[in-house]
């Protein structure tokens, strides 16, 4: 029998699996779409300044970790007795955090993007509108966190996937909208983004209020959860600064030598990978609140072992899924686009890899985050990754080649997790000796044993969906048997097995 938080962890990645299949198609056909409409590059001007008021946004990424830290953290050890405190405090400090965010982004923030992005003299006034509105596009998604870190600390999957595909729906609606509406196309999307934004917000709020009615929000200080909080959080915006200036950073870098064109290759290639890694985000999501509770109750043991297999079956999930979109890139985007940005194929390819070193640390990560003892992790991991922007500079100044920031983004990335490795052994006590064989060594054997049988079948090109399908579920297949026959230990293969018998008889019983 499957233990009861195995059970829970199947159930919630299942109701999440569910939602992410439905994003990921309304986003491939969005991204299609809007690319068309609004041209390549006024969907580069898009996403650079979005992405640019991201970057201004480092301190949501940091609150986004210690607000589901902290709510999941109290119903391990203490069944939820300090919820109402730290909900309340938590809507309080976001709410500020949009305040401070939109001050940032309409004063300095504005200064930059009208100075010193690239960006044609004819489509400057259309870009500052899409900038002002991407502002409180945002500031209105980081109040959303509290509303959904009390969801997820719950594990109440199937609200949360809910609004999920609501939000999604409302995407597509408005690109549908887009089609026929508005003199400018841009303006018009970023307005409609922001009217997504709001109905999204209004809807987390409303089921906050239904499901957790004991939980009262009330908009006052809590000056001892607030000091915790922010002591926590100050750590932690370190590593999301570093982390922010990694992504958006590097894409300002890709604007100011080489323009919105360069841009939108980049942001195709990251909404393809996003796709990708929606699978294991599931995955992770499912995962975080089991991890932090098993460290809040005392479980190390079970902790560890968990943190072992998801890592290792984070990268196989993701593994697998990517071989066909690494073997067909340039005929996935000539059949997924109407048109095909620059670089947008070595950058799709080389975003995947970033991503597979990537996913072996999210557990990591959870399991830094459940200690509280941030300020080593964060300072090591986040000064790894404040490199990436000057080096990617320095990289461009001496060789102008686009692909070769991506390539900075890899290496980064590995010595990023390496670093990881070695503080979560001093913070958890985690077996390097364990991970690395267990883990890293046997996903690189099984990955590297996989490619080869994988070139060696599949055809070097296809023209049509239905080759790229069929040609696909063949490399799938390939790697769904290297997984299990090389990937998987006897006892894995048996758990893996069983788990699959028994959901099949629960379905034939519903």
């Amino acid at each position: 029998m499957l233990a009861p938080n195995h059970k829970r962890i199947l159930r919630n990645t299942g109701m999440l699996y569910i939602r992410m299949l439905l994003a990921m198609a309304v986003m491939l056909y969005t991204s299609r779409v809007v690319l068309d409409v609004l041209g390549i590059e006024d969907f580069g001007i898009y996403h650079v300044v979005a992405g640019f008021v991201a970057l201004l946004g480092f301190l949501h990424g940091a609150m986004v970790s210690a607000t589901q830290r902290y709510f999941a953290f109290d119903l391990g050890e203490s069944k939820g007795s300090n919820l109402s405190e730290i909900y309340s405090t938590s809507v309080v400090i976001h709410g500020l955090l949009s305040l401070l965010i939109v001050f940032v982004a309409e004063t300095v923030g504005y200064w930059f993007v009208s100075t010193q992005l690239t960006i044609p003299v004819e489509r400057r006034d259309a870009a500052l509108w899409a900038y002002h509105l991407a502002i409180f596009s945002f500031a209105v998604r980081v109040m959303m966190v509290p509303f959904t870190a009390m969801l997820t600390a719950h594990e109440r999957m199937g609200v949360f996937a809910g609004i999920g595909m609501l939000d999604v729906l409302l995407i597509l609606g408005a690109v549908i909208l887009l089609k026929y509406f508005g003199e400018d196309k841009l303006i018009t999307y970023s307005l409609l983004m922001l009217v997504v934004a709001v109905s999204t917000f209004i809807l987390y709020v409303l089921s906050n209020r239904i499901l957790f009615a004991n939980v009262r929000l009330k908009l006052q200080w809590h000056s001892e959860q607030l000091r915790s909080m922010a002591s926590y959080t100050a750590w932690n915006t370190w590593g999301n600064l570093a982390a922010a200036l990694s992504t958006q950073g590097t894409n300002i870098l890709l604007n100011i030598f080489f323009g919105p064109a360069v841009n939108a290759g980049r942001s195709i290639a990251s909404q393809a990978n996003s796709a990708l890694i929606s699978f294991i985000v599931n995955v992770q999501t499912a995962i975080n609140p089991q991890i932090i509770k098993l460290y809040a109750s005392g479980e190390r043991t079970e902790m560890h072992a968990m943190v072992l297999h998801a890592s290792k079956y984070n990268f196989y999930l993701l593994f697998t899924l990517a071989m066909p979109v690494l073997l067909y890139t340039e005929s996935l985007l000539n059949i997924w686009l109407v048109e095909v940005p620059p670089y947008a194929t070595s950058f799709l390819q080389l975003t995947v890899v970033a991503s597979l070193i990537n996913s072996f640390s999210g557990p990591l990560m959870t399991s830094a985050q459940a200690t509280g003892r941030i300020r080593l992790y964060q300072t090591v991991v986040g000064g790894i990754l404040l490199l990436t922007m000057p080096v990617s500079y320095l990289v461009l100044r001496r060789w102008p080649e686009p692909e070769l920031v991506l390539i900075v983004i890899i290496g980064v990335n590995f010595v990023a997790l390496i670093a990881r490795l070695f503080i979560l052994k001093k913070l958890i006590q985690l077996d390097l000796g364990s991970y690395i064989g267990k883990v890293i060594g046997r996903s690189t054997i099984t990955a590297s044993a996989i490619i080869f049988v994988a070139y060696g079948v599949s055809q070097p090109e296809v023209e049509s969906l239905v080759q790229l399908l069929f040609n696909s579920v063949i490399v799938v297949l390939v790697a769904i048997l290297g997984v299990l026959t090389i990937g998987l230990s006897s006892m894995e293969r048996t758990i893996v097995f069983q788990t699959l018998i028994q959901l099949g008889r629960k379905l034939k019983r519903e």
